[in-house]
């Protein structure tokens, strides 16, 4: 259990006084009040999927949002503090979904949602897309049905549901995801239609996407060359299997001028390894979100 100290509250007490002057709107320190909530976790798309078992999805590129009734956290329990208007008449049950604005601005969303203080205005761009509701022991297809008549008298802009369709057969499903990624998407997630929804890694939710990715450890810096003369050309990591090797697509110019710091946990991606095990055309995605 977490022991919050005197020092703590005193400390709190002078983030709010500063705030109340400023008239900035403090938000929480990233420190887990609350346990961790038993999220669902999805598994890789396999290809002997019976697709007509399932609810079809576009995999938002956002920061997992997980609303208890009264407090908005993070998938690893840190309690969020959005401005008062953005959860205002949100239901007091619980839902799971994403923390999104739109395709490729992880590195944005995630940046409102740590900051120290906020007058609340980068928030404007967020909604929570609610893509599932824990709580309810129906099966997926009947939550469905309750998650869409929940919010739709529900008077948030803040709140949506994330759309979810069928597919007919593999050659629909994997056009939809060339349509998705073409677009600047991620992918696609599938819940199965009878599934109740089960904590832990299960196979009633399945992602697919066109690349595998994967985490390592940010091990050096790698001067970059041309054009990088001056920057960051690649980054060297290591996998927990020991694999080392470099990374040196994927960054934007910010990264290249402020790289991941060395010792930081970085996700890329990647299709296929080679025989020695190093991942082929890796490509870096984020450094792993730490919320």
């Amino acid at each position: 259990m977490f022991q919050i100290t005197i020092s703590h509250i005193l400390y709190s007490s002078f983030l709010l006084l500063i705030s109340t002057c400023t008239g900035a709107q403090p938000v929480t320190e990233q420190i887990a009040f609350q346990s961790k909530p038993k999220l669902q976790l999805a598994t890789t798309y396999q290809k002997n999927t019976v697709i007509a078992d399932y609810w079809v999805s576009e995999k938002l590129d956002g920061v997992r949002g997980y609303w208890t009734g009264q407090q908005l956290l993070t998938r690893n329990g840190n309690v969020l503090s959005p401005p008062p208007w953005f959860i205002e008449n949100w239901p007091t049950i619980a839902m799971d979904g994403e923390l999104w604005s739109n395709r490729g601005q992880f590195e944005a969303i995630s940046s409102c949602i740590r900051r120290k203080y906020t007058d609340g205005q980068c928030w404007k761009n967020l909604k929570l897309m609610v893509f599932d509701l824990p709580h309810q022991a129906n099966n997926f297809s009947n939550r469905l049905k309750t998650m869409r008549k929940l919010l739709n008298k529900t008077n948030s802009p803040y709140l949506a549901i994330v759309s979810q369709f069928k597919v007919v057969d593999h050659i629909q499903l994997y056009a939809l995801l060339d349509k998705i990624v073409a677009e600047n998407g991620e992918g696609l997630m599938l819940h199965l239609a009878t599934a109740n929804y089960q904590s832990g890694r299960s196979k009633n939710l399945l992602k697919l996407k066109k690349y595998q990715d994967a985490e390592a450890k940010v091990i050096a810096h790698l001067a970059g060359k041309g054009k990088y003369r001056g920057l960051l050309g690649a980054i060297k990591v290591e996998t927990p299997e020991g694999i080392i090797f470099k990374i040196g697509s994927g960054f934007s110019d910010q990264q290249r001028h402020h790289p991941p710091k060395i010792g930081s946990i970085i996700t890329y991606k990647y299709v296929g390894k080679t025989q020695r095990g190093v991942p082929r055309f890796a490509s870096f995605l984020r450094i792993k979100n730490q919320h």
